[in-house]
């Protein structure tokens, strides 16, 4: 009469043999899911830097106004281990299916909801209540999307081309960033600035929803095939409560929640504060640099696929503190970048870019191995929320007000911490395997 009897009760009879997918089906459902997820989460995200202070903080200075939004951006990240945690009831109770299409409904309506809101000019302080509980309904939505599609994935990929595929999932911020920041750029360098700001920035919004429909479909139709099924049935992609999460890898969740974190601290270091610096501190049109990290962002698509031959290599863990050595180095002189011109500028967003790809790339590989196949599923989860909440959600306030008070170099500190922090995680992690 448990839980999981009940879930796994309902995927038999939405499986049938028709359904049968090979990894690479696998590996473009996660694909398509994750790009829909990271779309979202840029169209906030470049939203909080060039639309959100002055529609909702009007009444402060640029700069305490951008760090007001970027406090509101992190309540996603603060919101999302809860979500986890009742998602994770509901897919014990109700299936994945369900869990899934609640989740993406929630996250759409959030989203769109984001584009409906209006300004602070027009209903006061109302106007930022609303927009801090929708954030907070993307992020709890978002722990609900956690569909252990990797971890299928990383099961059903051959053994040695693992590395190739573990990094398929990572493919989708790429993407998502990349759509994200051509369809602002081309709404900027389109309309006037006082349209924009009216009505042209919430399209994003609008067109976020339909691009969670069409994820929502792609991820279920990997939900409902035998395999997925089978594995259920095998406790491989079993949901288990956080209690008894942290009672058997309590040491292995907090390990692992660190071993990642140097590569979301430079997500969005690579992201959303060079946006920011860019539009407070420089002349530089923000349609010219949205393009600029475009590009840059499909030279980390091409470092992730990369990521994956080298680990296939060496393995994922020599990979990653390498990288996590690459971005202490990085961090250190690359910021001062930021000053220079529209090369300077480049070169940042390049090398920035193709270390987080290395490293970004096997980030989720290494973290499921750290746990045995039938406690992967909700562990990896749950270091993921802690992952993304340490090392990504306080990124762009912490570096901007570090860069503000103390002078560009000083935005690196944030991103140097997070580099020390995985090599001691990976430290750490590799002496639990050994005992």
């Amino acid at each position: 009469m448990c839980a999981a009897n009940t879930s796994s009760s309902n995927l038999p009879r939405e499986a049938t043999p028709g359904h049968d997918v090979s990894p690479s089906d696998i590996a473009v459902g996660v694909i398509i899911g994750r790009s829909s997820e990271f779309f979202d989460f840029f169209v906030f995200a470049i939203a909080s830097v060039i639309v959100f202070p002055q529609r909702y903080f009007s009444f402060e200075h640029p700069l305490t106004a951008t760090l007001w939004s970027f406090s509101i951006f992190a309540l996603a990240f603060i919101a999302r281990p809860l979500g986890t945690a009742f998602f994770t009831v509901v897919d014990r109770r109700y299936g994945k299916s369900t869990k899934l299409t609640l989740a993406m409904l929630i996250l759409g309506t959030a989203t769109v909801g984001m584009g409906l809101i209006p300004s602070y000019d027009q209903i006061g302080a109302s106007a930022i209540v609303i927009l801090c509980l929708l954030r907070i309904g993307q992020g709890f939505a978002l722990g609900g999307a956690w569909d252990g599609l990797p971890a299928l994935l990383n099961m059903n990929a051959p053994e040695n081309r693992r590395g190739l595929y573990v990094m398929a999932p990572q493919l989708g911020a790429p993407v998502g960033l990349i759509v994200a920041s051509l369809l602002f750029a081309y709404l900027l360098s389109n309309m006037s600035q006082a349209d924009f700001l009216n009505w042209g920035w919430r399209y994003p919004f609008f067109v976020a929803f339909a691009i969670n429909v069409v994820a929502l479909f792609a991820r279920l139709r990997i939900v409902v095939t035998p395999e997925y099924t089978e594995a259920f049935e095998q406790q491989e992609l079993e949901p288990t409560s956080y209690r008894k999460a942290f009672a058997e890898d309590g040491k292995t969740i907090l390990a692992g929640a660190f071993v990642p974190l140097a590569s979301f601290a430079l997500f969005h270091m690579v992201t959303v504060f060079p946006l920011s610096w860019i539009y407070l501190y420089t002349d530089e049109t923000l349609a010219n640099f949205l393009v600029i990290e475009a590009l840059a962002a499909s030279c980390g698509f091409l470092a992730i696929i990369l990521s994956g031959v080298i680990a296939d290599q060496i393995g994922h863990r020599k990979l990653l503190f390498r990288c996590a050595v690459a971005i202490a180095i990085f961090s250190l002189f690359a910021p001062m970048l930021l000053s220079g011109s529209q090369i300077g500028e480049a070169v940042y967003m390049i090398i920035g870019f193709v270390i987080l790809g290395l490293s970004f790339g096997q980030s989720s590989g290494a973290v499921a191995s750290l746990f045995e196949p039938r406690r992967r599923y909700t562990g990896s989860a749950i270091v993921s929320d802690m992952a993304w909440l340490f090392g990504a959600g306080f990124a762009p306030l912490a570096a901007l007000a570090l860069s503000a008070w103390l002078g560009l170099p000083a935005a690196g500190l944030y991103l140097l911490s997070g580099a020390l922090c995985t090599m001691a995680a990976l430290w750490f992690a590799r002496q639990l395997r050994l005992r």
